[in-house]
């Protein structure tokens, strides 16, 4: 069975981010055999006085395999987690998604665009959430974490929003190597331009920064070229983007 996971608003300011705790999170699932998780992606959501948050108002998603004996012993696991690990005075939430072809797909993604432009309330999650069937609850504090939660779960269904947790050193800046090269890392699936289209895996491009960053597009983890500086890299069209302009997505 597979499972759409998503957390929010676990942290205080000074504290680590939600980003840590799912990291610790997806270990123990693990260490306990309980359940098989993917790379962590962070979606940026709505920057707005009305909205409580710690310093940048994103959630953190992952998908999740596990047997269907294991459910209730994941799902324990989970709740208890963010109840004993998260900080004082946050509101975390929890949504899990089960995927399947009843899932209302559509509609969890129309929320989760919403919630990157405007302000969304409890009550609408909780709706949204009765209406569509999948799991969201509140761990502590006044609870807020569950619209960002629910709204990370429709964002990762989307497939075209959020970067994946962790930096790559795959190359000094400047250095020149070729697509495929790069694609043989588990990690990343394509290279692609910022609209989307794959390069070609014989496409020489040049190492825009010493750490790299993946991206979710086309529900996949990819990295993202831009156009080269002519002068800076003579014969080479593209680059990977640099850490600051991977922080657009």
């Amino acid at each position: 069975m597979n499972y759409m996971v998503c957390i929010d608003d676990t942290d205080m300011p000074g504290t680590r981010g939600t980003g840590w705790l799912v990291e610790d999170l997806c270990r123990i699932l693990a260490a306990e055999k309980l359940a098989a998780t993917t790379a962590i992606s962070r979606h940026q959501l709505y920057v707005h006085r009305d909205i409580p948050y710690t310093s940048h108002n994103s959630a953190m998603g992952f998908e999740m395999t596990l047997e269907p004996q294991e459910y209730d012993a994941v799902m324990s696991l989970m709740q208890s987690f963010l109840e004993t690990r998260t900080e004082k005075g946050s509101d975390p939430g929890l949504c899990v998604a089960r995927i399947s072809d009843a899932l209302d797909i559509d509609s969890l993604v129309v929320f989760g665009k919403a919630a990157k432009n405007r302000v969304l309330t409890k009550s609408d999650a909780y709706s949204l959430a009765a209406k569509t069937g999948v799991h969201l609850t509140e761990h502590g504090g006044t609870g807020q974490g569950v619209v960002g939660a629910l709204a990370g779960i429709g964002l990762r269904l989307w497939g075209n929003d959020g970067r994946y947790r962790g930096w790559y050193h795959l190359g000094r800046p400047g250095d020149i190597v070729s697509v495929e090269s790069l694609c043989e890392y588990p990690f990343i699936d394509a290279l692609v331009t910022s609209d989307g289209q794959d390069l070609p895996l014989d496409t020489r491009i040049m190492m825009g920064s010493e750490e790299t960053k993946t991206v979710r597009m086309g529900h996949r983890q990819v990295i993202v070229v831009a156009s080269c500086n002519e002068a800076a890299c003579p014969g080479i069209v593209y680059r990977t983007i640099t850490k600051k302009e991977a922080k657009q997505y």
